[in-house]
């Protein structure tokens, strides 16, 4: 029996069986069914009621204050319903006369997200579908009443509950961190439930719907396992893995309302997208076809979240086999306020993917030649970079497999490593023609051609099976440990019925999925640092760009440093500033020619210390791309100032960012990096475009710093001076900034 769930007691699920489930055929065999489950759920009392301290909602900002009570496991006073509560969030199910979500609730605002009762899952298993669990009988789909659920029934054609597991969370691949590394737990802490379905018409198949709750953050996991103990292979055509009715978010009556803005829903189930809006492939929002109180005339609003891949998976699962689905991520916002939901959705990130808040200083070398990597390595190692990627163009071949290759570039990684300097890669996958054979086959024609970027292999065919073996021997074989994969999986299908990696269309795209994630789980096992392109960061990949358009690094130098403040002001609204990298053009990069260029960059000093000092200002890398760092004395002497300023405050810089003024070139633009958990609670940085110097009060908010009543506020390495906190946590401060320069400000408490 599970006893008061103490983290300590989770090292292996605790089971809670109830009666295997009679077939559906009759009211007599109906009611008889529901009072034996009824009877045999008083397992469920084993677990504490949900009352006293564990019913309150935390009072203090979770985002401010990192005692926050841990999730756990409860009952209803009632003893019907199963409980999941971290104090933040609060999500309940039915058990009996079938499971079913019943409340999902955010405990900071103390507002239901759910309007009524869905499947917990729907799966479709060789061409019939069936719901996993819910209950039938909700009268009214504007609101959830309780007092209905008493009345509610089983649905007959579905998968009924049998049992629950709770356990802690397991990480869903290993971590090996990348030095300087976060101070992150893997898996996160939290509690771990999951429920049991079976189907009496398709004996030995069982659903197992899995649940995640974390600690100190109001974020759930979700995903399903389909086990097939029967004697024969099934096939799992299509799924659903989550169905909410949401509550509406806004109520119009002539034009379809937006979808609701109180929960952030992703997966890993994503490709082809620098941010989790336009990588989704997975979450839709949709009308309700219950909701028939709603205020929309054309019954329109979409507040139903679907969770579902576009296509397939069409899994054969084998006999003694089973089949387990991507994750989902319903994380409940408790503001409207950009910056509040911002940094919701950036804790989210260091939380479930904290290898995304590993940030090396990084160079991109343009040669693979032995001498031009042997020059970037010593420089890098001069002025405390930490990294070089032989960049694309280079000429780097890392699917070769000649031994004498092979041999030369383990040469150049251990002479990086002698240096304290990471050495990795550009391997380009997709947007590439290989052959008719191994190209994705376009369903429409029947050939190649049409793939998202135009011509791609399928990750399926002999030639993609053998480009990640190829990939793999060269990582192991170098020691190799950073690879930027350019090109990776973009989501496309083939209906190519001879590529061994996968049978047809349907299950085309989940198997090139799991091709590539499967890869990228594997470096990150071995350390191995993934610059990605793509919204990886659920499956390993440490970062992606932060967002900018390619030809605008060969516009004027002037410009591109505007712009390149702009991106990085604009891509850390939902990114933390170390999943974003910049780029920084040492050599003329798609056209621009001299004016463009940094090289030589003596002659462009000022211009490379603006590209340097907003870069490194604001926690966030870019790819420093040409033969060298520096030029001369003088030019070293800067790249190593900037690196030092850097290092010198690491921790606050690559912490939480605050948008104060978004880049204009007209007047003074600013950040500040918050974090109430440091020795330096903040850091602003605060640029001045203008050929003027500019004489300003700035006006800085100190609420998400986590102090209250006074700060010790240094600009630059100034004596530090004492302010009282205004009633907004704000606090005023006169600045001096030169034309073209910037100035800084550290906060102590």
């Amino acid at each position: 029996m599970l006893q008061q769930v103490p983290r300590s007691n989770l090292g292996s699920p605790t089971s809670h069986p109830l009666p295997e489930h009679n077939v559906f055929v009759s009211p007599r065999l109906l009611a008889a069914l529901l009072i034996a489950i009824s009877a045999d759920a008083a397992t469920l009392q084993s677990l504490p009621p949900l009352t006293g301290a564990a019913a309150q909602a935390v009072t203090a900002d979770w985002l401010i204050t990192p005692l926050i009570r841990a999730a756990r496991a409860y009952r209803s006073e009632s003893g019907k319903e199963l409980i999941l509560t971290n104090g933040l969030i609060r999500r309940n199910w039915r058990i009996s006369p079938d499971a079913a979500t019943v409340s999902f609730t955010n405990l900071r605002t103390r507002e239901s997200l759910l309007r009524g009762v869905k499947p917990e899952a729907v799966v479709e298993i060789n061409g019939v579908e069936w719901n996993v669990g819910g209950l039938d009988g909700q009268p009214d789909y504007a609101y959830l009443n309780p007092a209905w659920l008493d009345r509610m029934t089983a649905h007959a054609h579905a998968f009924h509950f049998t049992g629950f597991d709770l356990d802690q969370p397991r990480a869903p691949f290993a971590w090996k961190p990348v030095k300087p590394a976060p101070s992150a737990p893997w898996p996160p802490p939290g509690i771990a439930l999951t429920l049991h379905f079976a189907q009496p018409a398709l004996p030995g198949i069982e659903v197992l719907v899995h649940y995640e709750m974390y600690d100190a953050l109001p974020l759930m996991a979700k995903w399903i396992t389909v086990r097939n103990s029967s004697p024969a292979e099934i096939n799992l055509n299509r799924l659903t893995t989550e169905l909410l009715a949401v509550v509406d978010s806004e109520s119009t009556v002539d034009h379809p309302p937006l979808p609701p803005n109180v929960l952030h829903v992703e997966t890993d189930y994503a490709f082809n997208g620098m941010d989790s809006r336009s990588a989704s492939r997975t979450v839709n929002w949709l009308p309700d076809p219950d909701y028939k109180s709603q205020v929309n005339y054309a019954l329109e609003s979409p507040v139903l979240l679907q969770v579902r891949p576009p296509v397939g998976p069409a899994a054969a699962i084998p006999a003694s086999g089973s089949w387990t689905s991507f994750r989902t991520f319903e994380l409940a916002y408790d503001s409207t306020d950009r910056e509040r939901r911002g940094l919701t959705q950036r804790r989210m990130y260091r939380t479930i993917a904290p290898w995304a808040a590993e940030n090396p200083i990084f160079m991109h070398v343009r040669r693979a030649d032995p001498e031009s990597v042997k020059l970037a390595i010593d420089q890098c190692a001069a002025t405390g970079f930490e990294m070089v990627i032989i960049s694309f163009g280079s000429g780097l071949n890392m699917e070769s497999e000649d031994p004498a290759y092979l041999a030369q570039m383990k040469s150049l990684a251990d002479y990086a490593h002698s240096k304290g300097i990471r050495l990795g890669g550009y391997s380009l996958l997709a947007s590439r023609h290989i052959d008719e054979a191994n190209d994705v086959i376009n369903p429409k024609t029947g050939k190649s051609g049409g793939a998202i970027f135009g011509n791609s292999p399928c990750l399926g065919s002999a030639w993609g099976i053998e480009y990640f073996r190829k990939l793999q021997h060269f990582l192991t074989v170098t020691g190799f440990d950073v690879l930027e994969h350019d090109g990776s999986y973009p989501g496309d299908v083939c209906a190519s019925t001879r590529h061994p990696g996968h049978r047809g269309l349907e299950d085309s795209q989940m198997r090139q999925w799991h091709q590539i994630t499967e890869f990228y789980r594997w470096c990150r096992t071995r350390g191995i640092y993934l610059n990605v392109p793509d919204w990886y960061f659920l499956n390993g990949s440490n970062k992606t760009a932060m967002g900018y358009r390619e030809t605008n690094w060969s516009l004027p130098r002037d410009r591109q440093i505007i712009l390149g403040r702009q991106n990085i002001y604009d891509g850390t609204w939902t990114k933390t500033p170390s999943m974003g990298w910049m780029f920084v053009p040492l050599v003329e990069y798609h056209g621009g020619g001299a004016a463009a260029t940094l090289e030589p960059l003596e002659q462009h000093l000022a211009d490379y210390e603006q590209h340097l000092a907003q870069n490194f200002s604001s926690g966030v890398q870019a790819a420093y791309r040409g033969p060298r760092l520096y030029d001369s004395p003088k030019t070293e002497a800067v790249v190593s100032k900037w690196v030092a300023f850097y290092k010198a405050h690491r921790a606050i810089l690559e912490s939480d960012l605050i948008h104060l003024r978004r880049p204009d070139g007209a007047d003074i633009d600013t950040v500040l990096h918050v974090n109430p958990q440091l020795p330096e609670r903040a850091l602003a940085v605060v640029f001045n475009p203008t050929d003027l110097p500019v004489t300003r009060t700035l006006t800085l908010p100190l609420y998400y710093a986590g102090l209250t009543q006074n700060a010790q506020i240094r600009v630059q390495d100034a004596a530090a001076k004492t302010y009282t906190l205004d009633r907004d946590y704000s606090v005023p401060v006169p600045l001096q900034i030169p034309a073209h320069g910037l100035t800084w400000l550290v906060v102590l408490p």
